[in-house]
């Protein structure tokens, strides 16, 4: 439990602008794992902010600006914690350890959340796909949530129309929890808070958001929200991509953060992206989320250039897992027969790869695993 008085602390933190998050939990680590202090304490030892945590005079301005709000997340604070709601910082052991681990320094600085927080420490799946999911990808998401209730694991939902509402849905019916991450700040949820009030005080729904406390809906929070319906579970099954959107969005993105990702294996006459998913990587799965042990699967996807490539890019990878490179520099050591810019291309495209900027120039890597911020006793 988080002491009341660091609530506005947390708050002016985890909302300083211009800061990304990693930045913001890096100067965390410094406070909180490596001088042991209170939030509290370091906003009220400002002579101490240059020396002691290497700030600059930029970012010492930031957090003077920022301290400058305390008042206002003050009040806010009260009215928030009177109203039911809560919140959890990435220090704290109630943070989701899955969360934690799938995004290290990129995790949410804080969680705000109204439920049982309980359920962010169980096994947990996410259901995905699109808004106008055709009936199959619905009836899908229907099995695939009976069955993760049925082993007692978490559905994560995103709360859209389609198969995210469906899954909630599902769990719910089936006795099992369910995790809702929301577009939008906490204290606008008032419709859904109301809509899902006893499974919330029953303990078998959490909800959770990352953004401002009175935060509106926005499609671009929306899409800010997608990394952490996927960051939240330990299984990821789509069931209704299209080439563009949300859902092909999240799983490019977990495929570069080496999640392993079930699409559910389309019928011959349905129009969708699901075998493109697959053919990246993906793992094909039946109608009630089983894995297709179908090799040819992925490869009938394939074009044949594609295919000619595969051995081509599979060097590349072995040299990213040594080497930080553009590719350029990949080009100048391995004869691939393409340019600079269709590499870089590929190289999006494939699991695994991070990028970093040097010298005005993109270099890409594979990154290895490291610990997580602020390890679990």
């Amino acid at each position: 439990m988080t002491q009341l008085s660091e609530v506005p602390y947390w708050i002016t933190l985890a909302n300083l602008p211009k800061w990304g998050t990693e930045k913001i939990n890096r100067l965390v680590v410094k406070i909180v794992h490596d001088n042991r202090m209170a939030l509290e304490a370091f906003f009220q030892s400002e002579d101490e902010w240059k020396d002691k945590f290497s700030l600059s005079d930029a970012e010492i301005s930031d957090l003077q600006n920022a301290k400058s709000e305390l008042p206002n997340h003050a009040f806010l604070a009260e009215d928030m914690l009177s109203q039911g709601f809560e919140v959890v910082p990435i220090n704290s052991p109630e943070y989701s350890k899955t969360l934690k681990a799938n995004l290290k320094l990129k995790a949410p600085t804080l969680l705000y959340v109204k439920g049982n927080k309980q359920i962010l420490q169980e096994n947990s799946i996410a259901i995905v796909g699109s808004r106008d999911a055709d009936e199959i990808s619905l009836q899908f998401a229907d099995h695939v949530a009976q069955k993760a209730s049925q082993q007692y694991k978490v559905v994560v939902s995103g709360f859209a129309k389609g198969v995210d509402k469906q899954a909630l849905d599902s769990a719910i019916l089936h006795k099992g929890q369910s995790i809702i991450v929301l577009p939008q700040g906490i204290m606008t949820f008032g419709s859904g808070i109301k809509r899902y009030y006893k499974e919330i005080t029953h303990g078998d729904v959490l909800v959770v958001s990352t953004f401002h406390p009175k935060a509106a809906w926005s499609a671009g929070l929306a899409m800010a929200r997608n990394p952490i319906i996927y960051a939240l579970a330990s299984e990821i099954f789509v069931a209704q991509s299209s080439e563009s959107g949300g859902t092909w969005a999240g799983v490019i993105d977990g495929f570069r953060k080496g999640r392993t990702i079930f699409v559910r294996k389309p019928n011959p006459d349905e129009n969708n992206a699901n075998l493109l998913l697959i053919a990246k990587g993906a793992k094909a799965v039946d109608f009630e989320g089983n894995i297709i042990e179908d090799a040819n699967v992925a490869e009938n996807t394939e074009k044949p250039v594609e295919a000619a490539e595969k051995n081509g890019m599979d060097e590349v990878l072995s040299l990213l897992e040594k080497q930080i490179l553009t590719p350029k520099q990949i080009l100048e050591k391995l004869s691939l027969g393409m340019t600079d810019k269709e590499l870089a291309k590929k190289l999006k495209a494939l699991p695994n790869i991070q990028t970093i900027k040097k010298s005005n120039k993109i270099h890409y890597f594979i990154k290895q695993d490291s610990p997580t911020l602020f390890a679990m006793e």
